[in-house]
C-alpha cells in the first residue's frame, strides 16, 4: 500500500479572486475549480468558505481557502519566513530567468537566483504573504543526487544525535565542487 501522489495542498488566502489572478497571470497556472459552501464538509462547522484550485502542473493541484468570517490570517512568529514556502519546479535555467523577469516586470520583488548545486531558484511572495520558490535543475543533478542520496541516512541519524549540520554533504555550496 502506497500513497499515490499529493492530491491537492491547499492554503489560506485573503482574497480568492485576487490570488488566483495572481496565480494566472504571473505563473501561468490554469484555474480549474472553485467550491463555495456555507458548511465545512468534514467538521460540519456553519462557515462559509470559497475554495479555490490552480493546475500547478503535471497533475499537481494548489488549492486556496478564503476564509471571511475568521480572523485576519497571519504566521507562525517562531518560524522564520524562509523555512515555509512552496517550490514549483520549472524546465531550465532559461525559464528560471524567464519568470524572474516577467515577476520583476509586474512590480514583485525577487530573490536569486539562488544556487543550491542541485538546482537553482529563485523566491518572491504571493499576495498573501506565502513565500514561493521557482526552481530548474542543474545539469549534474542526476550525479549530485546519487552522492546525496548514499549518505542520507548517516546525515540523519548523525542531526538526530547532535543537532548539528553533518559534514557529509558540505560539498554542496562550496564553489570549488569538482565531479569526482
Amino acid at each position: 500500500m502506497n500513497v499515490e501522489h499529493i492530491h491537492h495542498v491547499a492554503y489560506r488566502c485573503n482574497d480568492a479572486k485576487e490570488t488566483v489572478d495572481w496565480y494566472v497571470a504571473n505563473l501561468n497556472m490554469d484555474f480549474v475549480l472553485a467550491i463555495a459552501e456555507d458548511r465545512v464538509p468534514s467538521t460540519h462547522e456553519p462557515d462559509p468558505y470559497m475554495h479555490v484550485f490552480l493546475d500547478a502542473g503535471g497533475g499537481n493541484v494548489l488549492a486556496f481557502f478564503e476564509l471571511p468570517t475568521k480572523p485576519q490570517m497571519g504566521r507562525d512568529p517562531n518560524t522564520p519566513e524562509w523555512v515555509q514556502h512552496i517550490a514549483f519546479k520549472v524546465k531550465d535555467y532559461e525559464t528560471l530567468l524567464a519568470f524572474k523577469s516577467r515577476l520583476e516586470a509586474n512590480g514583485i520583488p525577487v530573490l536569486g537566483v539562488t544556487d543550491h548545486s542541485l538546482f537553482h531558484s529563485i523566491y518572491f511572495f504571493d499576495p498573501n504573504g506565502h513565500r514561493i520558490e521557482l526552481a530548474c535543475p542543474d545539469p549534474d543533478e542526476g550525479k549530485k543526487l546519487a552522492r546525496l542520496d548514499a549518505v542520507k541516512w548517516a546525515m540523519l541519524e548523525e542531526w538526530s544525535e547532535t543537532r548539528r549540520a553533518p559534514q557529509h554533504a558540505a560539498w554542496l555550496h562550496q564553489a570549488e565542487f569538482q565531479d569526482d
